[in-house]
């Protein structure tokens, strides 16, 4: 298991963290765990042979599993040939009309107690009779009452506010059931060899992050994906949002061109989650972006000489594994950025400002949307 060590050393609190950056750090053995879980229930075949096919795919959460369910969707439709799409839970509530008029739904939960999740669980199985799938690290929770069909990751769970193990965790989970659904044993064997694959790579990662964050305090923070990888952006900029209070946007890599490149300055942190299959197209706007001054970080599986030279920061995830495979990893060095963004104007990433672990809401127990679809 990697180990942190040496703890943040800066901000007001030498304590501040403490939880989340253990969290953090124990990626890749939770993941070995969750996998386990899954291998000796056989919960992922079982679900397979009762769940529907030709059939739409939709999945749903709130706040960074919203986040989880884009990578998550991208990976399903992938993988599967299977029409597949995310949405915020909010969505369903508030404009049902918008969902296809055939879903299987697929709900995202850390704690299984999120308001809006729980209402859209109770619309689909108690309105509309449609058996919903369930995704959580809880015990004993709300969403297991009301939804047909549940995966629960318990060594996931975690005490901190913020998502971060719970949130690489699920990801593998539904990365491994599209992989069992699809017959795809290269993916399968992929997302068991990426634990230790990225666990050699965990003590660099952190060292750069952490030294580029402690650096330099920066105007704005910029990342930019494509695919699956827009989702991981969308989960980095939320991370920096929620842990450090500094103002982050996420775009699509190529759309990044198409105005939003006018806020680039030397000021400007531009992180870019460099795809496989969009690697030239990509690293093109990245040698754009470099000539317009902007300082860039480059998290990455594959290095050139154009990358070496653009990237003033470089993560180089070093694995040797299907694209498919990759999200997860991609995702930690947002959270440590955050993290260590965080430290350095002395807040304690353990407890975010005007944030709570579960978010619950009060005035709606009808379970459904104002009108129905």
């Amino acid at each position: 298991m990697t180990r942190l060590k040496t703890g943040p050393k800066t901000g007001s609190n030498s304590q501040s963290g403490v939880h989340t950056i253990a969290e953090i750090i124990s990626q890749p053995e939770t993941w070995q765990q969750c996998l386990a879980v899954l291998d000796q229930n056989g919960e992922l075949s079982a679900l397979d042979e009762v769940l529907p096919r030709d059939t739409e795919w939709v999945f749903v959460g709130c706040g960074s599993s919203f986040y989880l369910a884009q990578i998550a969707a991208t990976t399903w439709s992938n993988l599967t040939g299977e029409n597949a799409r995310a949405m915020p839970a909010s969505d369903i509530l508030l404009f049902p009309t918008l969902l296809p008029q055939a879903c299987q739904p697929v709900l995202i939960s850390r704690s299984g107690q999120t308001s809006e999740v729980l209402q859209v669980a109770a619309y689909f199985e108690r309105r509309l009779s449609v058996k919903t799938l369930a995704i959580t690290c809880g015990e004993n929770t709300p969403i297991e009452e009301i939804s047909s069909h549940l995966i629960k990751l318990r060594p996931a769970d975690e005490e901190s506010t913020v998502m971060t193990r719970s949130f690489t965790s699920m990801l593998i989970a539904l990365q491994a059931f599209a992989a069992a659904r699809s017959r795809r044993a290269d993916i399968r064997d992929a997302l068991r060899a990426l634990s230790a694959q990225i666990e050699k790579r965990m003590d660099e990662v952190h060292s750069t992050i952490r030294s580029l964050a402690q650096s330099k305090a920066f105007a704005d923070y910029v990342f930019l994906g494509q695919g699956p990888f827009f989702g991981v952006a969308q989960e980095a900029m939320l991370k920096v949002t929620e842990m450090s209070c500094s103002y982050a946007q996420s775009f699509h890599t190529l759309e990044f061109r198409h105005g939003p490149k006018a806020m680039v300055s030397p000021e400007t942190l531009v992180t870019f989650f460099l795809s496989e299959s969009g690697f030239r197209e990509e690293t093109a706007v990245l040698e754009e972006i470099k000539e317009l001054g902007g300082t860039t970080l480059v998290v990455t599986d594959r290095v050139n000489s154009a990358i070496r030279r653009c990237a003033d920061e470089l993560v180089d995830i070093g694995l040797s594994l299907p694209e498919a495979a990759w999200p997860a990893a991609a995702v930690i060095p947002g959270q440590l950025l955050g993290f260590y963004a965080g430290i350095r104007k002395g807040f304690d990433p353990d407890r975010p400002r005007h944030l709570t672990r579960v978010v619950t809401l009060e005035g709606r127990d009808d379970g459904g949307p104002n009108r129905e679809p």
